[in-house]
């Protein structure tokens, strides 16, 4: 079959995934160049390329400096003999000539007649006339002959095809044909030839690669990926149509009309009935059987069978080789045109015939039966008996989890909804709607009216529509709207009022559960526990496992930084729960990720998490991979995994906000403020916390945790306890306005911080453990810390040793709490006499020193100084002073001298943070000033402020 996309230039997308193949006819081309020619035939379905890789020949063969001509075979109007070949000689006319029809051996006036299109030219002579053209042209510099479908070609040029061939080896030529794959007499011409290439589907990277030619950019809409990897079967022409048929916002169902006309082209060669035939097939959508199409077409199913062989051979269908007798369209765009070409009243006597049908052979409507009838009801003309399907199609998949595919199915039945359906299916088709959004994430979806109930609320009872409001709240809760979020829980209470419905009271108790969090108020975690709590209870009295068991787990979450051992026991009931109700797979494997994770904060294990994180992409649970993921991505930040956590990170924020999920879009914001901070990156983190800001609320807790976790750290690494001290407060006063279940630092180095400062005594650090948060790996080399600073100061040397010794053990997964908890002890450890603080300050001076901090790593330089411990000079690190401060002298130490005197401070504040004198100070700045040239400290801070505070272009 001819391709629609025929040309002479490979085209803007140029030859994308053929490397191999291109090599193949490289080498052939040589070796035609040194008087050895060949044929070279390439095949593949219609759409493959075959066009586009022959004309990239005869780039390829002209930038090497040999001759070509290039001819095909058509398919519009009257046939024509040797068409092909008279194409070929009129092209080599244009640029060559071709012998004079008075010339040596008659060969002109043959040539003639074959140009003219003329019949009755044997196809000896025909082909003894070409042989001796082609090889005159070649000359010495070689010659490429390309016939493009050949398969289509009539029996003259066949004939000459096949003396080219035996010809060939001794001509510096090669032919090049290109042909459809299948039986016929090019097959036999096809297994002389020296070299056969099969152009195969392109993979998906391939698939991205095109089409980001095609677009012009490499960051293709989102949207635009989806449908080109899904919808073009890895065919180049379809890859190029989708492409250019692309219209932000446009019908993503619409098929753009050069692939439409071709697939109409090679339907009507096959007849009407075949037509007709494939139409009634393209009900089922991608995929039907032999005798459930007969049934629907009212045609016999040996007939059936035949006329499905012949559109397999137009590769318009494909044989399902696991399912005898049963078809696959080769690619979504086939169904949607070929569905189209029936009149509306044929595909409405076709779906109801198919309706009969499916039911009359596959009773109960086992697997996707279910949905094929829903669409089939839908296009018989009957809504109801659609929504009915599709719903139950939903739940199982649910049920079999496969979430994306439930929400895939209820958007389109959404699509149905109306008036003249009753308002206990709208009802269910919404609930299910709005579960499936929950369990995959995929708030950007959504259909524009799915988040509005009509003014009647369907019809439907108070608790009914309570529940509806319950789930909608929860869907703004994870897109990010905490405001709207509220809103819709505060309707579900004031709908649901005293109504004696336990189910309900479940439903609306959980999502109270979920989204009192986001409240602004100081009882907010109260209240959202004893919604979880009342959730529990109502689950539990309604027999609902499934609802216990999410309930269970929210309330797991609220409590297990206070009551870390209920919360996990709380876990475990939400598992064994969804063990026992196997129609929930999605509630297992949240269970199983909240002890995963929970286990990882206890023990830093990380193995188990992962596994969840990998089993809920999986299941397409995205809301648990990403919840999941966060953890992780903290986890490898507080092992000094810089790189992959920023790689996760990276990853998770573009698939949340993607989706559509705002709270992710948030967390993972929040993730890489941590990051940078805990690199000791200040300016970094600045621009982290400026893309934070704008999502700032969308989550609950982040303005602690955005203190706590990464302003107080870093300002720890940079050796500003002062500001550290404040932000640490701020969190704090943050988290007792508005209360946050998760932790901030407040049980680990923020409690560390407070006690050095006094600020915290015994009875802070006895509360702090009863706290489950203080027994988190990460936090207990602080919070052990803590104990022996307090320790010490009791005048219980011995105790405070050994409980530094413990707290130092358990920082082993996490380098950096326990060389920042070393640096920050170290004096006090000193003063009062226990542990080892010159050991710990020179282990801390090693590590801060190859970490790039050069503040916290002077700091304990000066610490083990003022020990009276010799301390090694540190002179490296020249490439962190500016090139124009370099050229002019200025040392490591005056640098570190010059950011401080940059920032407006005094010699005595400088000589506190660099652990100095004041005497040493001002010999650095007068240094800087001479080699500068400027006429004191005032000037100099003004003209190189953002030079040395790297903030400069």
């Amino acid at each position: 079959m001819t391709e629609p996309h025929a040309c002479t230039d490979p085209g803007p997308g140029g030859l994308v995934g053929r490397g191999e193949e291109s090599s193949r006819v490289a080498r052939a081309l040589g070796e035609a160049r040194s008087g050895r020619g060949a044929a070279v035939f390439v095949s593949g379905e219609p759409g493959v390329g075959r066009t586009r890789f022959a004309a990239a020949a005869v780039a390829a063969a002209r930038a090497a400096g040999m001759g070509a001509a290039h001819g095909r075979t058509g398919t519009v109007g009257p046939a024509v003999p040797y068409r092909p070949l008279a194409q070929a000689l009129l092209a080599l006319a244009r640029t060559e000539g071709l012998p004079a029809t008075g010339g040596p051996g008659g060969h002109g006036r043959i040539l003639a007649r074959l140009v003219g299109g003329r019949s009755g030219v044997p196809p000896l002579v025909a082909a003894e006339a070409v042989l001796r053209t082609i090889a005159s042209a070649a000359d010495r510099r070689g010659f490429l002959l390309v016939l493009d479908d050949l398969h289509e070609a009539d029996p003259g040029t066949l004939a000459v095809v096949d003396h080219l061939l035996d010809h060939l080896p001794s001509l510096p030529v090669v032919l090049l044909a290109t042909v459809s794959p299948g039986p016929g007499p090019v097959a036999a011409l096809a297994a002389r030839a020296r070299h056969r290439i099969d152009l195969a589907p392109l993979g998906p990277e391939d698939v991205r690669r095109l089409a980001a030619a095609e677009h012009g950019s490499a960051a293709l809409p989102p949207e635009l990926l989806r449908r080109v990897l899904a919808e073009s079967a890895g065919l180049p022409f379809l890859v190029r149509e989708l492409v250019r048929a692309y219209e932000p916002g446009g019908d993503a169902a619409a098929v753009p009309e050069a692939v439409a006309a071709d697939v109409r082209r090679r339907a009507g060669r096959l007849g009407p009935d075949a037509g007709r035939l494939l139409g009634a097939a393209a009900l089922f959508g991608e995929r039907f059987g032999v005798p459930e199409v007969a049934r629907a077409a009212g045609a016999e199913e040996a007939v059936t069978a035949g006329l499905l062989l012949a559109a397999a051979g137009a590769h318009l269908v494909v044989p399902d080789p696991e399912d005898p007798g049963t078809y696959v369209f080769r690619h979504p765009l086939a169904a949607r045109v070929l569905a189209a070409e029936l009149s509306p009243a044929d595909r409405l006597r076709a779906a109801r015939r198919a309706v009969r049908a499916v039911a009359e052979l596959h009773p109960g409507l086992p697997g996707p039966w279910c949905a094929r009838a829903a669409r089939l009801h839908e296009r018989a003309g009957d809504p109801a008996a659609a929504l009915r399907r599709y719903v139950e199609a939903a739940r199982r998949a649910v049920a079999e989890g496969d979430p994306d595919r439930a929400l895939a199915l209820l958007t389109t039945a959404h699509g149905l909804l109306s008036p003249a359906v009753p308002a206990e299916l709208r009802a269910r088709c919404r609930e299910g709607l709005l579960d499936a959004v929950l369990l995959t994430g995929r708030v950007a979806g959504l259909p524009a009216d799915a988040l509005e109930l009509p003014g009647d609320g369907h019809g439907l009872p108070a608790a009914r529509r309570a529940g509806l409001h319950a789930r909608i709240a929860q869907v703004h809760a994870l897109a990010g709207r905490p405001e709207e979020a509220l809103r819709r829980l505060d309707l579900a209470r004031w709908t649901l009022g005293t109504a004696d419905d336990r189910a309900a009271t479940a439903l609306v108790e959980l999502a109270a559960a979920r989204v009192e969090p986001a409240r602004l108020a100081p009882e907010r975690l109260r209240t959202a526990t004893a919604a979880a709590r009342r959730a529990v209870d109502a689950g539990h009295a309604a027999g609902l496992p499934g609802l216990t068991g999410w309930a269970l787990l929210a309330l797991g979450r609220l409590t297990q930084d206070a009551d870390g051992q209920g919360a996990a026991e709380r876990f475990s009931r939400a598992r064994a729960l969804a063990s026992a109700e196997p129609g929930d797979p999605a509630l297992r494997i949240a269970a199983e990720g909240c002890l995963a994770r929970f286990a990882m904060r206890r023990d830093g294990l990380t193995a188990a998490v992962e596994e969840t994180r990998r089993t809920a992409e999986r299941a397409g649970l995205a809301p648990q991979a990403h919840e999941t993921g966060f953890a992780l991505a903290l986890d490898a930040v507080r092992r000094g995994r810089s790189g992959p956590a920023a790689e996760l990170i990276r990853d998770g924020e573009r698939d949340a906000a993607d989706r559509g999920m705002g709270r992710a879009v948030a967390l993972w914001r929040l993730a890489e403020a941590v990051r940078v901070a805990h690199r000791g990156r200040p300016e970094e983190l600045r621009e982290a916390l400026g893309r934070l800001g704008p999502v700032l609320d969308a989550a609950p807790g982040l303005r602690a945790m955005e203190f706590g976790l990464a302003r107080g750290f870093c300002s720890l690494l940079q050796e500003d306890h002062e500001a550290a001290e404040r932000e640490f407060a701020q969190a704090l006063a943050y988290d007792a306005e508005n209360p946050v279940a998760c932790d901030f630092g407040r049980h680990g180095v923020a409690l560390l911080c407070g006690v050095l400062a006094g600020r915290a005594g015994r009875r802070h650090h006895d509360l702090a453990l009863a706290a489950g948060a203080a027994a988190a790996r990460w936090n207990r080399p602080f919070a052990g810390l803590a104990d022996a600073v307090l320790l010490g100061r009791e005048g219980r040397a011995a105790e405070a040793t050994a409980a530094a010794g413990a707290a130092l053990a358990a920082a082993a997964p996490y380098p950096l709490a326990g060389r920042l908890g070393m640096r920050l002890v170290a004096p006090v450890a000193y003063e009062d006499g226990w542990g080892a603080p010159a050991e710990w300050a020179r282990e801390a001076e090693e590590f801060f020193h190859a970490a790039g901090l050069p503040a916290v790593a002077g700091a304990c330089r000066g610490l083990l100084r003022a020990m009276g411990v010799p301390v090694r000079q540190r002179r490296s690190g020249t490439d962190r002073v500016p090139a124009p401060l370099r050229r002019c002298g200025i040392t490591v130490r005056e640098f570190e001298v010059a950011r401080l005197l940059a920032e407006r401070f005094g010699n005595r504040d400088i000589a506190g943070r660099l652990h100095i004198s004041p005497r040493t100070v001002e010999k650095h700045v007068s240094s800087l000033l001479q080699k500068t040239g400027h006429p004191n400290r005032a000037a100099f801070a003004s003209a190189a402020r953002d030079l040395v505070t790297g903030s400069a272009p």
